[in-house]
Formats: C-alpha cells, structure tokens, sequence
C-alpha cells in the first residue's frame, strides 16, 4: 500500500493519476491520497485501486 500526502486545498485529476503511476510501477494494488489542505479530514481522502476498471 502506497499512502501520498499532500497539503492542497483541492486534490486534482492530477494528484490520483501520479499515485495511480506510482502503483503500476511498484506493482501495488491500493493506494491513499491524504490531503491536509481540506478544512474536514474526510474529504481529503481518496482511495485508488491498481487494476480496477472505473
């Protein structure tokens, strides 16, 4: 398991992409993007899974 922080107000399309690209290489299933920039915990979290279609 991966777990990225980061401390931006609004985790983008960006941010999952590159834990995405670290997962592939690495070859791990899960992933974590925390963001400590949001003003609740909770919506700073994003869960991202290697492998699964969306």
């Amino acid at each position: 398991m991966i777990v990225e922080l980061k401390c931006v107000e609004r985790p983008g399309n960006v941010h999952k992409k590159q834990l995405l690209t670290y997962l592939r290489l690495t070859d791990m299933k899960l992933g974590y993007l925390l963001s400590f920039g949001e003003a609740l915990i909770k919506n700073g979290i994003a869960r991202t899974v290697n492998g699964l279609l969306e």
